[in-house]
Order: C-alpha cells, then structure tokens, then sequence
C-alpha cells in the first residue's frame, strides 16, 4: 500500500511540474502568432511541406538556399528575396539541381505547392536529402516582407 501511494504521489507531482513548465511558455502574445518568435516554430521536416510559419522560420536559418521552381515569368512577378529560380519544367532542371551540394539544405516552393512536390521528389532522387516545401506555396506567403513584387 505504501509503494501504491509513493507511485500516486510522484505521478501527481509529475504531472504538476508538466502543468508548471508549460505554463512558462507564454501565452497567445508569445509571439509566434504573429512570426516574431522563430524558435518558437518547429525546425521544417525533411522532404514535408510545411505551413508558413514553419517555412518562415526554416530560410531564416543559416545554409538554406531557397528555391523557387515556378517559370522566370512568374519568378519576375514576385519571389522571396535571394531565393534560386529553378524552373523544374525546365528541360535542364536535373542538371540544376544535379550541380547543388548535396549536403545542403534546400527550401523549395512555387505558386500553390504541386510543382514544389515534383521538384523536391526530383531532390531527393539525386540525392539531395535536406528539402523542405511550403504547404500552399508563394500564395501562402503572399502578404509577407518575404515576397518581392
């Protein structure tokens, strides 16, 4: 009956302690709501598309070479700042990607996220493990300081 006790006592501490470190996380206005806070987001997951936020926080981090596959066209009308246009329609779009370092880590998007799919399939097949998409591409990020155009 004692050790039944003990195991009841340390459970609820547990889950008491759980309930006070979680409660120092912050409240609605931590900031990731509105972007500020990118250590608040999860790191992107390789070969996922993610949402924005994600995506946000993961080109903001050192080594990522953003990449945008949609056509020059559209490249010209509006894309993230520093970001590669490499148009995966392209008849020389396994040769581009073919000459990145595979070691790199690649965030790749494009108008509403079906060509980025391709493209990063494409990635991961000339072994370039480290790609990440946006979920809902450019559109996505469309009213953001991002976004050229």
């Amino acid at each position: 009956m004692t050790s039944s006790r003990l195991a009841t006592a340390l459970a609820g501490g547990a889950l008491a302690l759980t309930l006070v470190l979680s409660g120092c996380g912050g409240g609605a206005d931590d900031g990731a709501a509105n972007g500020s806070a990118a250590s608040d987001v999860a790191a992107p997951a390789r070969g996922e598309h993610v949402d924005a936020d994600t995506f946000r926080a993961g080109i903001q981090a050192d080594n990522v070479t953003v990449i945008d596959v949609r056509t020059p066209q559209e490249f010209a009308a509006g894309h993230i700042e520093g970001a590669l246009n490499i148009n995966v329609e392209s008849p020389d779009f396994a040769a581009q990607i073919a000459a990145l370092d595979p070691d790199g880590t690649y965030a790749v998007y494009c108008r509403s996220g079906n060509r980025s799919r391709v493209a990063m399939q494409q990635m991961e097949q000339a072994g370039l493990a480290n790609v990440f998409g946006l979920e809902g591409g450019i559109g996505a990020l469309r009213q953001s300081d991002l976004v050229t155009g």
